[in-house]
């Protein structure tokens, strides 16, 4: 087994370890997301949210939880795949999955010190904020990264399909 999917952990696994690493002083960042075709924007804003603290949470969306999200097409990786490939990423300390349509119940369980969003979603959407905020945490929604998503990649992909 590669080192790196030993980063894909549960909940309770994830837990134990945020505990001890808040025990020595240490941050805790936490995201999440879809990550469904992974892409520079994915990267850059990974990269950027791990410079926040000392250790990154990615939660990401089961396949169910997408497919009610994005819709009956989606995802169009598998959930393995994507925990995978964030999980390879060096500065992803750890993955975890959820399968509801947002993360509120693994926020209210980890705590972490900084919750993270793109800059598509304004502090007060950014569910979760005030189960961070009110444990003494921050805040923050990272500039989004123009010109990279998902959904432009996809219809980038169906046009040359076409052509």
């Amino acid at each position: 087994m590669e080192e790196y999917r030993k980063k894909v952990k549960d909940l309770t696994s994830v837990k134990k370890e945020i505990d001890k690493l808040k025990a020595q002083g240490k941050r805790i960042v936490f995201t999440n997301g879809c990550f469904d075709l992974l892409h520079p924007g994915h990267t850059r804003y990974l990269y950027a949210a791990r410079q926040l603290g000392d250790y990154l949470v990615v939660a990401v969306n089961t396949a169910p939880s997408v497919k009610a999200i994005k819709g009956e097409h989606r995802p169009i990786q598998s959930q393995d795949e994507r925990t995978e490939l964030l999980a390879a990423l060096s500065f992803v300390d750890a993955v975890i999955l959820f399968d509801e349509d947002n993360p509120l119940k693994v926020i209210q369980h980890l705590v972490p010190d900084v919750l993270v969003k793109g800059g598509d979603w304004t502090e007060d959407k950014i569910i979760g904020a005030d189960v961070v905020k009110k444990a003494g945490g921050v805040v923050k929604s990272l500039p989004f990264v123009i010109g990279y998503s998902t959904t432009a990649l996809i219809e980038k992909i169906q046009k040359e399909k076409q052509l």
